[in-house]
């Protein structure tokens, strides 16, 4: 495991040096008491054993004490052992390739899976690693490691990669025996682009690290930067005749009810789909609390229409995708419609070429299986010009019921529930409610009731979501406590952090029983607010254990 930090290190040797002191001062206590009236009236020829077993005992705590692993080290060898059992690791092969993953969302374990799969399939020895299972020893004795490395947020990295970045970047290390290389994502749309993964590669080359090839970086999941990768893979470890990595598989669901949550709302509609697989032959697909859903969007039937018409081209012409036919319209459906400037005189199939598909739309996961539908909770987006967003757009006004949605269900390891039964906080805004109302659907179903909720949104009248489902589960004693924030409901304006710091002393006290926070919802605003709250009510070294250890965990976007 990682050494800990010297602040922490030093903290255990002051309170294991105070324990020792309280133990020396009883057993001199007990030795005083002993040379008075007790030991008088009992001959000590027969005592002597009594005084010795009293001192062993005592010699032996105190090696105890010295030699008990800290309460961080423990934490962090459950949180590998589970990591391990989730990935499927056992005793790992030294020489093995380690694929490690930093992930907020799965996308990162996701393709790092792809990568070890790829290897192995080639005949290379690779295992899967998360990255709160490297430690510093285990860079020093080298071999060769691959890090697929995202970003979160304005160049955070992802939660569980807190402890990586302060107990092993946070120290200098000999690297030269290590050989390495570095798959970062991000969004060029944030101003710290793949900050964490560059982060890590620049730690590791200041440290004499070997790179195998140059950084990679990928923009919101880039397919020629993931081609690339993949290549570069490939050709380091002569593995070229591995499988190319396929698009992930969509299925095909029908959307079969829709209603609008909050009509007439200050924050604009806020819809609740539900969706059911359409082919009933198919086998039935299993998610968790916490998983994601990919949506491919599609441009409305109008926008395409309008699109043709503008560039006088005929919608029904055939061309070649890959190795099918399809319409140009139906390609149209799918791709961003590109600008009419300089298309003049060419052909459908030279602008399909052209043509960029559509990006798929990540959306929360509100129900379970066990439910019958996969259900999402979203805000149709409206955007200045009064156009509406492509694919919320599409959801909530352009599809019609038993219509065809495609799309795919993406693990989200991050944002899991827990492994052992504990007290839960669940904190959000708007439309996290649908990542939240997974997580409780899921411990209600299982009959956990230590759960506390905190919402928060513009009015109580028209944005209290699921306001039914809620006080039925607080009525059966499920849900304990519930703190809404109405910010437009009173002449000052209250957020859910607020609800937060307010009840500040029932914060530390769930989380002094072991409790874990999960928080989802907006990016900008809630998230950091309430990150704030949480550090200064329960300490930043506190707040970092629990991201390492997975109980404090988030889904923000």
């Amino acid at each position: 495991m990682a050494n800990q930090p010297p602040r922490r290190r030093f903290a255990e040797v002051i309170g294991n040096a105070v324990v020792m002191l309280l133990l020396v001062i009883v057993a001199l206590l007990f030795l005083r008491l002993t040379r008075g009236a007790w030991w008088i009236a009992n001959p000590p020829s027969s005592r002597w054993w009594i005084a010795g077993g009293a001192l062993t005992f005592y010699l032996l705590l105190c090696l105890r004490m010295l030699r008990r692993p800290t309460k961080h080290l423990q934490a962090s060898k459950s949180l590998g052992a589970a990591t391990a059992a989730v990935t499927g690791e056992a005793a790992v092969d030294p020489s093995s390739i380690a694929v490690v993953y930093a992930s907020q969302t799965g996308f990162a374990y996701e393709l790092a899976q792809q990568t070890t799969a790829s290897l192995n399939e080639a005949g290379q020895l690779a295992h899967l690693a998360g990255i709160e299972q490297i430690d510093r020893e285990r860079l020093v004795r080298g071999g060769r490691l691959l890090f697929v490395a995202s970003t979160t947020g304005e160049g955070d990295p992802p939660d569980h990669a807190y402890g990586f970045l302060e107990e092993v970047m946070g120290q200098a290390a000999d690297l030269q025996a290590l050989e390495y290389a570095v798959l970062a994502l991000g969004d060029r749309t944030y101003t710290q682009f793949c900050a964490f993964g560059r982060q890590v590669d620049q730690w590791l080359r200041r440290h004499k690290a070997r790179p195998l090839f140059d950084i990679v970086e990928v923009d919101n999941g880039d397919p020629a930067a993931l081609q690339t990768w993949q290549t570069r893979v490939a050709e380091t470890f002569e593995t070229a005749a591995a499988t190319p990595w396929q698009p992930p598989k969509l299925d095909d669901w029908q959307l079969v009810a829709r209603q609008e949550l909050n009509p007439g709302s200050l924050g604009g509609g806020v819809y609740h789909l539900k969706l059911q697989q359409t082919s009933h032959e198919a086998s039935p697909v299993a998610w968790q609390a916490g998983d994601i859903a990919e949506v491919e969007p599609r441009n409305s039937q109008a926008s395409i229409e309008r699109w043709l018409q503008q560039a006088g081209c005929d919608g029904e012409t055939t061309i070649e995708v890959g190795h099918e036919s399809t319409t140009f319209a139906e390609r149209l459906a799918r791709c961003e419609l590109p600008d009419l400037d300089g298309i003049e005189g060419r052909n459908p199939q030279a602008l399909a070429d052209g043509l960029k598909p559509l990006k798929p739309r990540e959306y929360s996961i509100a129900s379970l299986p066990n439910d019958g539908n996969l259900e999402f909770v979203l805000r149709r987006v409206v955007r200045t010009d009064g156009t509406l967003g492509i694919c919320s757009g599409w959801l909530c006004d352009h599809l019609e019921l038993q219509q065809s949605v495609r799309l795919r269900i993406r693990s989200n390891p991050s944002f899991h529930p827990q492994a052992v039964d504990r007290p839960m906080i669940l904190i959000g805004n708007g439309t996290g409610i649908a990542g939240l109302r997974g997580h409780l659907k899921q411990r209600v179903a299982a009959g956990h009731a230590e759960n506390w909720l905190l919402f928060g949104e513009r009015s109580a009248d028209r944005d209290f979501f699921f306001r039914d489902e809620l006080s039925d589960w607080q009525q059966q004693g499920l849900l304990k406590r519930l703190d809404l924030a109405f910010s437009r409901d009173g002449e000052q304006r209250t957020y859910v952090q607020d609800r937060l710091s307010e009840a500040a002393d029932e914060l530390k006290a769930w989380v002094a029983r072991d409790a874990a926070i999960y928080v989802c919802g907006s990016l900008d605003g809630m998230a950091p607010a309430v990150d704030a709250v949480i550090r200064k009510t329960l300490g930043n070294a506190l707040v970092d254990q629990m991201l390492a250890d997975g109980r404090y965990r988030r889904d923000v976007y």
